[in-house]
């Protein structure tokens, strides 16, 4: 098992978005120093607990702090994007990181962010607008020097023949560097997430929330699904990421004290919580180890104990040992980072502790 860093990002909305934003590049160089494996950075438009909406702006600058960790936006919600915009975007931040930038897409999973850029959410068609910009970004890349006819339901496009430009040779030109295209993540939400099926179609990275077995095992069904849908092979399981809540101190009384009472638990019970309670996706049942436990006994007492993988080197090792049994293997662990500006030396300790005490106890875990 690798271990890896989930940037939603998240910031508490009294702190400025220069500070914030130093933060998440603090966070980033810290895990690059300790060996973590990649970052994703999220991006939202109407979340100001998530305040970032051009995570490959962060990616760039992060990418001169750092030597080896893999960058990824986790992901780009293609829904609000004009896919030969994008398209080029992404190329060009490709050959600034030098084979260490991971493409993630996603649909959207903030029914403000649809309602912002005018897109039915209930109807589907953020997963429709999803499948048609993917199909363009693609078929841009791998057309560059040809031609690229494309009319849609939603975007119309046409790769000008150079000929006519021959004047001023005028020509589309940036392919990724990574070829045929950088690796692309998947980030599902919904339970038995039609984005995900994608994944399975296509053989790309599947990314998932780490609630309850039910939840999580949805999304691998989903992979599959996808998978059978196209007659094609699955991904391995060593490619899926899993993001999770973690919090690691040197004993489990001192991990649960600072989970509670630092930013985990206040993004939790600030927004969090709040969202997955009565959002546009009622994830609440998601949290729970048993349909017997009511709504109102999912408390962040109860989440700290049943959900988060908080505790010493040794508990948090065994938690996730039992996840990965649980949902029958994965291959990286995403740490879903909050903003502990304010208490930066734990945050620190923290990562130090899964770098240095957690990650060789996992070793065996591959994933196959």
């Amino acid at each position: 098992m690798k271990a890896g860093l989930f940037l939603m990002p998240s910031h508490p909305p009294e702190r400025s978005t220069w500070d914030a934003h130093q933060w998440d590049l603090d966070c980033l160089e810290l895990a690059d120093s300790l060996g973590f494996s990649e970052a994703w950075i999220g991006e939202h438009f109407t979340a100001p607990w998530e305040p970032v909406p051009a995570p490959d702006l962060l990616i760039a600058q992060a990418l001169m702090r750092t030597k080896n960790i893999r960058l990824g936006t986790g992901a780009h919600l293609l829904p609000f994007h004009n896919p030969v915009e994008l398209a080029h975007r992404v190329a060009y931040l490709d050959h600034l990181a030098q084979g260490r930038y991971m493409f993630g897409i996603g649909s959207g999973g903030l029914l403000s962010d649809h309602e912002l850029f005018d897109v039915d959410f209930e109807e589907g068609e953020h997963h429709a607008r999803t499948r048609e910009a993917l199909e363009i970004i693609l078929g841009i890349w791998q057309n560059i020097d040809g031609s690229f006819d494309y009319e849609g339901t939603f975007w119309n496009v046409h790769i000008p023949d150079p000929a006519e430009y021959e004047y001023a040779t005028l020509k589309t030109f940036l392919r990724p560097l990574q070829q045929p295209h950088p690796p692309i993540g998947v980030a599902g939400a919904s339970p038995n997430s039609e984005t995900l099926k994608i994944v399975g179609e296509r053989g790309y990275i599947p990314m998932s929330l780490g609630l309850n077995a039910v939840y999580v095992g949805s999304h691998w069904d989903a992979v599959e699904e996808g998978a059978a849908r196209a007659g094609t092979t699955p991904p391995s399981r060593g490619e899926w990421r899993i993001v999770r809540d973690v919090w690691i101190a040197d004993t489990d009384e001192e991990a649960r004290e600072g989970a509670l009472n630092g930013m985990l638990g206040r993004a939790w019970r600030d927004y969090l919580h709040p969202l997955f309670s009565f959002g546009a996706y009622p994830f609440i049942n998601y949290m729970k180890h048993s349909e017997d436990i009511s709504n109102e006994d999912v408390t962040l007492e109860y989440l700290v104990d049943n959900l988060w993988i908080v505790g010493s080197p040794d508990t948090v090792a065994r938690k996730l040992r039992d996840m990965y049994e649980m949902v029958g293997g994965f291959g990286t662990l995403l740490w879903l980072t909050f903003d502990h500006s304010e208490n930066r030396e734990a945050y620190e300790k923290a990562m130090t502790l899964m770098a240095n005490e957690v990650m060789p106890q996992l070793k065996d875990l591959t994933g196959e």
